[in-house]
């Protein structure tokens, strides 16, 4: 197994080992141990969402009130996604910054997003299946958005031969900027407290 950090502090990309033999795939997906050894943390995780999207498809930008907020573990199961991770904390020397991984289902490598970050992706095969383990459950008065398409941010979403289609709930979200101006934002210094207490 290997976690590589990323750009922005606790995101952190998981490669698993591959054991292939003439019956398919064997892998760990996810193990507590190995996490909390590469982490330094624990990730209790209370619900898993899946998600099929058609080619085009963009999901995001999500985000949930930080304390408790919402961790997540990204995985692609079939067809291939361009994950996003939009730092939203603000305060973050990072603010407003952006990074992006392709997942798919051949090198099976997972994600992980610690509370405060907004996330995203877009479907970039026929057909992709998501699924993400999420620190905590589905509460809609906690959880938020920020336009996918938001200039300032600018986030290269990839071209398909298909227009991106996204959500109403999505398309309708604000800009970094009014959520911003809103409260809906997380604070960098919320998130540190709470990430170094749980």
């Amino acid at each position: 197994m290997d976690w590589q950090g990323l750009e922005f502090d606790g995101v952190t990309l998981f490669t698993p080992i591959l054991r292939g033999d003439d019956r398919g795939v064997f892998l760990e997906a996810f193990t507590s141990q190995s996490f909390t050894e590469a982490l330094g943390r624990r990730f209790p995780f209370e619900q898993m969402n899946i998600s099929v999207s058609r080619v085009g498809t963009v999901r995001g930008i999500h985000f949930a009130d930080v304390p408790p907020g919402q961790a997540k573990y990204v995985q692609c199961f079939d067809g291939e996604i361009f994950d996003v991770v939009v730092d939203i904390r603000v305060g973050s020397p990072t603010f407003g910054k952006w990074q992006s991984v392709v997942l798919n289902a051949v090198e099976r490598q997972a994600l992980y997003l610690p509370e405060g970050f907004g996330h995203g992706f877009a479907a970039l095969s026929e057909s992709a299946t998501v699924g993400y383990l999420c620190s905590t459950g589905f509460n809609p008065e906690a959880e938020h958005g920020i336009h996918p398409l938001d200039p300032t941010l600018a986030i290269t979403w990839p071209q398909t031969e298909e227009p991106i289609t996204m959500s109403a709930k999505d398309s309708s979200a604000p800009n970094l900027a009014d959520a911003k101006l809103a409260g809906l934002l997380p604070t960098f210094s919320a998130c540190q407290d709470w990430i170094s207490t749980h």
